[in-house]
């Protein structure tokens, strides 16, 4: 073999060569990856197999395409595939197979598929050298993998008859897989989303994150219907669709100690912990297409497992202490910050994250051999939001300390690299961390951050000379006891672009959060992408009763990658035999999510009641208080009615999920305060016909797959200028569900592409939402009677078993400050409920309202958001992996 590195045409002996059998075993097959040059290239690694063994390169064709031809997805091939991984990889006989086993086989077979196209796909984009589009995300939301891959690979007709002729039911087996814990809320959905429509979409990308071994946590509820959070180990049985990659552990360091270089030149960072992050690749498919992107999700470990030394000494918690504390950092998703123990914990995670992927970045960087300049032209990181930020000052440390560029030069390449995207509008919720905290932790992170931040005050008092009170408000350190580093002022000035998720967050954005960086960066430098969601999972996939209908009305799946194409339903909207069609697919969608809210709870519900659903993260923004308070006063006044006025009633049924963190006490009353009214109102033989009450514990991925396509109306109330945007309201609407909202985040955009007439919006609006806390301030509000009412029922104990004041914490917040304005829009809110009990009484006019909603979701597609990236921020191409 000839060694191309140093011009050696020197050949290594093979075993057939040699007098000694074993001398060739004795010798490295492969050229090891060569010492740093003087130019500061590192080839790591071989090259292209056929470039080094060319002898060999038939057998390697031949035996890859024996493979290609044992993946044909006509039944007997798949039967064939499924039970070789029964026998092999599971090491069982077909009468040891239970459900579980039959899950993790067939999904390791339908796996096999992905990997060769994900094979095929990465082999392409490095050959193309092309720009990547590396998308940092503290959560994926993934969900199940297993039937969407089916769905993507176009394989599910033949994994449902091999099945059969297994003796198993798809749907059974398809119910065994366990959501991934990968995520919590829409900042996770969102990411999930993105790397489905970038692989649709051919645009290489790769997503990066943590791979939490216990998720955030499992919910369940107290016998008084308090929340509880349980670990959920997701990963007990494993994950057949993810694949380690343990000999690519990256050392990441913690603590230790840091010197800054003179004149900007290199720093050191000695001492400390070194950790080992050990990435689990989970790949994406492309909805029938061979491109296939990948989520990279790191899991912390020790970089010493075990130490014999103590566990001789009799020291046994000792041998194992420093593996154990390694492996915390990937235990779960957002540990409390109530102590310094969590929030330590958290900074951590985020560097731990960060870090471990720039490596991995950067390592696929070099093979490409070019200088570091040209870092941005192959590489875009999204920061999505500001958990990544570390991101910033780690990459500046890579390029100043370990590769010797000049400090101006190496801040030039961050500034094009990294692009953020804000999801907030409250100061409060913009991070910042404890410069002590940062200084322990991160010794050399932090004088990096110091030295970006005295580069970027001097520029802004050169622009504006003498304004101190600015050069406070944009400073990176935030003065105070004690002194903090603001996050997303350092994502801000370290990205080549700043974007909102809305079009009215975008503004507020610039002219609430950041307008002296508006000032100082100009306008240009933010921009808006309205956020998206993928209609593969969020229609096509959760509602094949309406899917089918949509592709028989349109007469293809063409609408599935082409969302636009939805608007031609309208045409239908009138049609009486096509509506009918409609409403049996929504019924169909209603049973099935009566049958799991029977299953699960004690509650019998009314099955041609109106549904109603809110299920999103609990917190006082979102206002799932305000919606249970409605809840209250429709029972008080069903109360006063007589029999024959309830039979006139629209009845009702209220559905409610989502989690609140550990920590937040408020969020948790809410839920306490939602399942007693629950308890009251379910036991009420009088009322339960007309009104139900369900919270519906641990909400996730896969069980808004149910609810979602059962709405009659979804409820997305938060306060004015609070929500960023919002994708499930998108996600409802999609699947022919009417909006109730107020006018913020997306619902605005929904809103107009709906049409009004087709929504139920009420409540203040944002311009008038200063005006309004300042009243609550000054003691001047006004509180309706209808308000009042629920509030002495609450007082009365009616809702809490005789305790007067359990709730008190909760009403306190309404009358000590308001500042989510409840009192404000509760009359409006009321309104719009009346509006949607009158709208929904003519079922014909209903179901029009629902045809023309669906059809103009197209612009909410995250396949548009993902090439509008592509295509305004991040300057990526998409890439052709036929050719």
């Amino acid at each position: 073999m000839a060694d191309k590195a140093n011009g050696s045409t020197a050949t290594t002996p093979t075993a057939s060569h040699t007098t000694n059998p074993f001398e060739a075993l004795a010798k490295p097959r492969r050229p090891r990856a060569h010492k740093r040059s003087a130019t500061g290239f590192i080839p790591d690694g071989p090259k292209r197999l056929n470039e080094i063994f060319p002898g060999e390169e038939k057998a390697w064709k031949d035996a890859l395409k024996s493979n290609e031809q044992q993946l044909t997805n006509d039944v007997k091939d798949v039967n064939a595939q499924i039970s070789r991984h029964v026998e092999f990889t599971l090491s069982r006989q077909p009468f040891n197979v239970d459900e579980l086993a039959m899950y993790q086989a067939s999904a390791l077979s339908v796996r096999d598929k992905l990997v060769h196209n994900w094979n095929k796909t990465q082999t392409a984009h490095t050959e193309k050298k092309v720009k990547r589009v590396y998308y940092f995300s503290l959560e994926f939301l993934l969900g199940r993998a297993y039937d969407n891959a089916l769905l993507n690979l176009d394989i599910k007709q033949s994994y449902d008859e091999s099945l059969k002729q297994l003796g198993f039911s798809l749907e059974d087996v398809l119910d065994v897989e366990r959501d991934m814990g990968l995520g919590n809320g829409g900042l996770g959905r969102l990411a999930a989303c993105y790397l489905d429509s970038t692989s649709t979409c051919g645009i290489p990308a790769w997503g990066y994150t943590l791979r939490y071994s216990n998720g955030i946590f499992k919910q369940v509820l107290s016998s008084k219907g308090d929340q509880v959070e349980i670990p959920d180990p997701w990963l007990e049985s494993g994950n057949p669709f993810e694949v380690p990659r343990l000999d690519a552990a990256v050392e990441i360091k913690l603590y230790g100690q840091a010197s800054r270089g003179e004149n900007g030149k290199a720093g050191t960072w000695t001492g400390g912990t070194d950790i080992l992050a050990v990435p689990y690749d989970i790949p994406i498919p492309g909805f029938r297409a061979t491109a296939t992107n990948t989520v990279r999700a790191w899991r912390s470990r020790g970089k010493v497992s075990f130490d014999l030394a103590a566990f001789n000494a009799g020291a046994y918690d000792a041998a194992v202490r420093e593996a154990e504390e390694a492996e915390t950092i990937t235990r779960v998703l957002y540990p409390s910050e109530n102590h310094e123990a969590g929030k330590t914990l958290r900074l951590k995670q985020q560097y731990f994250w960060t870090a471990a992927s720039l490596h991995d970045i950067c390592r696929r960087f070099r093979k490409l051999r070019e200088p570091w300049s040209a870092f941005p032209d192959y590489v875009a990181v999204q920061l999505n939001d500001t958990h990544p930020t570390l991101a910033i000052p780690e990459l500046l440390r890579i390029l100043v300390d370990e590769e010797g560029q000049e400090w101006d030069e190496a801040w030039s390449i961050v500034r094009r690299t990294f692009f953020y995207t804000c999801h907030t509008l409250m100061p409060e919720a913009l991070e910042t961390w404890s410069v002590d905290l940062v200084g322990w932790l991160l010794p050399r992170h932090l004088q990096i951050i110091y030295d970006i931040n005295f580069h970027f005050l001097a520029d802004v008092e050169r622009k504006f000379p003498g304004d101190r009170a600015r050069l406070a408000r944009m400073s990176l350190i935030e003065e105070g006891s004690p002194k903090r580093v603001r996050m997303s002022h350092l994502a801000v000035i370290g990205s080549h672009k700043v974007n909102g998720v809305a079009e009215l967050h975008s503004e507020l954005v610039q002219s609430q959060l950041f307008p002296d960086f508006v000032e100082y960066l100009g306008r240009d430098h933010f921009t808006n992408v309205t956020n998206g969601i993928t209609a593969r999972r969020w229609l096509y996939q959760c509602n094949p009763a309406l899917s089918t209908l949509i592709t028989k009305a349109l007469g293809s799946e063409h609408w599935v990658t082409h969302l636009d194409e939805l608007k031609k339903l309208q045409k239908f909207a009138k049609n009486e035999a096509f509506k009918k069609e409609w409403a049996a697919a929504k019924q169909v969608n209603r049973n099935r999510l009566c049958d799991y809210i029977e299953s699960t709870t004690e509650l019998k519900v009314n099955r041609k009641a109106l549904i109603d659903i809110q299920v999103k993260r609990i917190h006082e923004y979102k206002r799932q208080s305000l919606n249970i308070l409605g809840v209250i006063y429709r029972y008080l006044q069903l109360k006063k009615m007589s029999p024959e006025e309830r039979k006139r009633v629209v009845p009702r049924l209220s559905v409610f999920g989502g989690k609140a963190a550990p920590g937040y006490y408020m969020a948790k009353l809410t839920i306490r305060l939602i399942t007693a009214v629950s308890k009251v109102l379910n036991a009420d033989e009088e009322i339960r016909e007309f009104l139900n009450v369900a919270f519906l514990a641990d909400y996730s991925v896969s069980l808004a797959e149910i609810l979602i396509p059962a709405s009659d109306i979804s409820e997305h109330i938060s306060t004015a200028g609070t929500e960023a945007s919002g994708t499930s309201n998108m996600k409802f609407l999609l699947n022919g569900g009417l909006l109730l909202g107020t006018v913020d985040g997306a619902n605005v955009e929904l809103g107009q592409a709906a049409g009004e007439e087709n929504c139920f919006f009420f409540g203040v609006l944002e311009p008038d939402v200063r005006e309004l806390r300042l009243r609550h301030q000054a003691g001047q509000a006004q509180y309706p009677p209808q308000l009042l009412e629920v509030v002495d029922a609450l007082r009365s104990g009616q809702f809490s078993a005789g305790e007067g004041d359990l709730f008190e914490p909760l009403l306190s917040t309404i009358f000590n400050g308001d500042f989510y304005l409840l009192s404000d829009d509760f009359l409006s809110y009321l309104e719009a409920q009346k509006m949607v009990d009158a709208a929904f009484v003519d079922t014909s006019s209903w179901v029009e309202k629902c045809i023309n909603t669906t059809a103009c979701m197209g612009r909410f597609s995250s396949d548009r958001a993902v090439q509008q990236y592509a295509e305004e921020i991040w300057n990526v191409e998409p890439v052709d992996i036929s050719q």
